[in-house]
C-alpha cells in the first residue's frame, strides 16, 4: 500500500518525466499517438487522485466507483500500445506486473499500485461477511470433492482443485468475500449474482449425498457453513459462495478435464480455459465439443465484446479491431490473467506439496 506522501512523490516524478526524447523528430502519426497517451495518462492520474481524496475525506463514492478507474487504466494501456506500434523505441524494460512491455511503460508502476490499493478499499468485504480461516484450502478441497463426485479419478480431481484455485485468483485475486466496485450484481469470493448462487446451490443439493458418502468430514463442514449462512446473503460466506460458484458454471465440465489436460498440458492454460467458461460459456462449451478446441473460431460481435470487457483483445486499436479469434489466439491474449494464475500455482504448491 502506498502512503499518501509516497504516492504524491511518485506522481510528481511521473508528471515530470518526458514522453519522448526532445531530440527525436516525430512523424505526425507518432505525435498524435504520443498526445493520446499523454491525455490518457493524465486522466488516469486525475481519477486516481479524485478517488483517493474522496476515500480519505470519507465522502460518498459514486455508483460503481471502480468503473471510471478501470476504463482509465484500459485507456492508458491501449494508447501506450498504439504508441509503441508506431514508435518502437518507446518499448522499454519489463515490469513487475508481467504486462508485455509493448503495452505498458514500467515507469508508471506506482500508479497501478495505487489503483490496486484503491480497489482493495472500495471492494472491502461487508462487516457481516463470514470469512474462512482456510480460504485457499477450501477452494481446492471443494473443487476436488466435486470432481470426485462427478466420477473423476484422483489425478484429474486434483487438477480440478488446482483449476478451482486459479478461478478464485482470476475473480478476486485470492481475496475472500469481496464486493465489486464495477458491478452491483456480482459479489463474493467467486463473484456470483443471486441467480447464479441459487442455481449452484440447487446443483449442489443434487450431489450432496454422493459427497457425504465419499468425504464425511467435508460434508460436516458444509453443514456447518450452510447453517452459519442461513438468513444472510450467502455470497458473503466464503465456503458457500465458492461451492455454489463452482457448481453453477464449472462443475458440469469437470468431466472433460482428462481430455482438456491432453490438449492443454500447461496447468495455466487449463485455468485460462475454465475462466473462459465464466466469460463466454456457450462458445467455450461448443469449442470443447468440436473436437478441435484450439482451432475453434468465434466471430460473433457480442462474444468479442464480452472478451474485450474482460481484458482480452482490449488494448490498442489493432487488438480491438479484431472481428474473430481462434481459441488458440484467445488463450494467448489472456496475458492479463497470467500473474494471477502464477500466484495460484504457488499457493497450490503450498496446499498440496508433492
Amino acid at each position: 500500500m502506498l502512503s499518501r506522501r509516497h504516492f504524491n512523490a511518485s506522481l510528481a516524478l511521473l508528471c515530470a518525466a518526458p514522453g519522448a526524447s526532445p531530440a527525436q523528430a516525430l512523424t505526425p502519426a507518432q505525435s498524435e499517438a504520443q498526445a493520446a497517451y499523454d491525455r490518457a495518462l493524465a486522466d488516469f492520474k486525475s481519477i486516481l487522485a479524485e478517488r483517493r481524496r474522496q476515500i480519505e475525506a470519507k465522502q460518498p463514492l459514486p455508483n460503481l466507483p471502480g468503473q471510471a478507474l478501470y476504463l482509465a487504466r484500459v485507456a492508458v494501456i491501449s494508447t501506450f500500445k498504439d504508441l509503441t506500434d508506431v514508435l518502437r523505441s518507446r518499448i522499454g524494460r519489463p515490469n513487475k506486473f508481467g504486462i508485455p512491455p509493448a503495452y505498458f511503460d514500467a515507469d508508471i508502476e506506482p500508479l497501478v499500485d495505487e489503483y490496486a490499493d484503491i480497489f482493495d478499499i472500495m471492494e472491502a468485504p461487508p462487516a457481516s461477511a463470514q470469512n474462512s480461516a482456510t480460504p485457499f484450502k477450501d477452494v481446492v478441497d471443494l473443487g476436488t470433492a466435486i470432481a470426485r463426485a462427478k466420477g473423476l479419478g484422483p489425478a484429474d480431481a486434483e487438477a480440478a482443485g488446482r483449476i478451482s484455485l486459479g478461478l478464485f485468483y482470476a475473480e478476486t485475486n485470492g481475496k475472500q468475500n469481496v464486493r465489486n466496485a464495477r458491478s452491483n450484481t456480482y459479489m463474493g469470493s467467486f463473484q456470483t449474482g443471486p441467480s447464479e448462487d441459487r442455481n449452484g446451490q440447487r446443483k449442489w443439493e443434487a450431489i450432496k449425498g454422493t459427497i457425504a458418502a465419499a468425504d464425511p468430514a467435508l460434508n460436516a463442514r458444509d453443514d456447518k457453513e450452510e447453517a452459519r449462512s442461513r438468513g444472510t446473503d450467502r455470497r458473503f460466506n466464503h465456503w458457500t459462495n465458492v461451492r455454489d460458484g463452482l457448481m453453477n458454471a464449472h462443475a458440469e465440465l469437470f468431466a472433460e478435464i482428462p481430455a482438456i489436460v491432453k490438449t492443454l498440458p500447461d496447468p495455466i492454460d487449463q485455468m485460462k480455459l475454465f475462466e473462459l467458461i465464466q466469460i463466454i460459456p456457450a462458445p467455450t462449451r461448443s469449442a470443447l465439443k468440436s473436437g478441435d478446441l484450439l482451432n475453434y473460431r468465434v466471430s460473433n460481435p457480442t462474444i468479442m465484446k464480452h472478451l474485450r470487457n474482460n481484458s482480452i483483445f482490449a488494448f490498442g486499436k489493432v487488438d480491438r479491431a479484431r472481428s474473430s479469434a481462434s481459441f488458440r489466439e484467445i488463450l494467448g491474449a489472456m496475458w492479463p490473467f497470467k500473474r494471477k494464475f502464477d500466484k495460484a500455482m504457488v499457493k497450490y504448491a503450498e496446499i498440496r506439496p508433492r
